[in-house]
């Protein structure tokens, strides 16, 4: 979770050519994944925020909603729920009575993925009196589970964005936005990249380099782990042109280390937020003026234009569709990837 802040047009290169109504290319590459019967349909209204998770066996998107301050459990204090919304394969919209509440005790949570184990693991970025953590919630009946809270005895910021790689490990954000928005006590520690390891408990921290790290994804071979960086949005509606917006890529060593961070790609309009790879390792990212698509060597090749894109996962029967949350509303970017294209079945979307 970031600041909100005006959307602006993207300034950057010409379309190559313009495509259908929400979505341009700027080169070949882009022309394959967005071209042609590409389409961006509204799949509801609704306060969808950040963390959508689609689990293929139900059909269904889970999401976390925009954080209220009235009519709140605790009077003042912003309060956060994950929602589920049924879908019905590539009909949209869908019927609004498809929408429902998850029974689940979390505290402002914000960042989702799919455990190996068919669980929903949840950034819970905490309140001033509730700890901030790393939980695992069960889809079916809303139980939940502290996985992590603390590092080295030290409270948690407010965890932003977490991915789970194949063996297990869960990694994660945790910038300290529920501080500067007011939510969350002074920090202990500082805006860091983390790797927990369920099976010995450890937590240890992989990257301290950035501003604000906020969402990651792996590349296919999990060799590449890709964060931004959203340093130029500090209080709610600041954009700081100056601090970072930026993709940072990591090797990965021994698969439980992170070498040194090279630039990936700097976005613009605005900062990074969202993050996802597809099965080709194109990287899409979003920014102010929607979701844009990279090149795995770091160059713009499109996007999908949506202002206000917070963030999004790769789902749909054939795992063709991009689930948009901005805020307001869940659009379905129905992509039409030649073979070998499709999107990553990665902890996002499919285990």
């Amino acid at each position: 979770m970031t600041g909100t802040v005006a959307p602006s047009r993207h300034a950057g290169a010409a379309a190559w050519p313009a495509t259908g109504p929400g979505f341009e290319v700027y080169d070949p590459q882009g022309e394959a994944l967005l071209g042609g019967a590409a389409r961006l349909a509204l799949v509801a209204e609704t306060d969808a925020h950040e963390g959508p998770v689609y689990i293929p066996g139900e059909d269904a998107l889970y999401f976390t909603t925009l954080p209220q301050t009235r009519n709140t459990p605790v009077p003042g204090t912003p309060h956060a729920v994950i929602k589920r919304l049924a879908l019905d394969g590539l009909s949209f919209p869908v019927d609004p009575s498809r929408l429902s509440v998850l029974p689940a005790p979390v505290h402002m949570p914000n960042g989702m993925t799919l455990g190996h184990d068919g669980s929903l693991v949840v950034c819970e970025q905490g309140t001033q009196a509730e700890q901030a953590r790393i939980s695992r919630v069960d889809p079916r009946t809303g139980r939940v589970d502290t996985l992590t809270d603390r590092w080295s005895g030290l409270r948690l910021n407010s965890p932003n964005d977490v991915t789970v790689r194949s063996d297990g490990t869960i990694w994660f954000t945790d910038p300290s936005y529920g501080h500067l928005q007011g939510f969350r006590p002074e920090p202990q520690i500082g805006d860091y990249v983390y790797r927990y390891d369920p099976a010995s408990g450890r937590l240890s921290v992989v990257a301290d380099s950035f501003d604000k790290p906020n969402g990651l994804a792996f590349s296919p071979d999990e060799q590449t782990l890709y964060i931004t960086d959203s340093g130029a949005n500090t209080e709610p509606g600041s954009y700081h042109v100056q601090r970072p917006h930026r993709i940072a890529a990591f090797d990965v060593q021994d698969s439980s280390h992170l070498g040194p961070g090279r630039l990936f790609a700097v976005t613009t309009p605005g900062f990074p937020d969202g993050i996802k790879v597809d099965l080709a390792g194109h990287v899409y990212a979003s920014s102010f003026s929607g979701v844009q698509v990279f090149s795995p060597a770091g160059d713009l090749i499109g996007q999908i234009r949506l202002p206000g894109a917070v963030n999004f996962t790769f789902g749909g029967p054939g795992g063709e569709v991009l689930f948009i949350t901005t805020d307001t509303a869940i659009w379905a970017a129905v992509l039409n990837p030649p073979a070998g294209v499709r999107p990553r079945r990665d902890q996002e979307s499919w285990r």
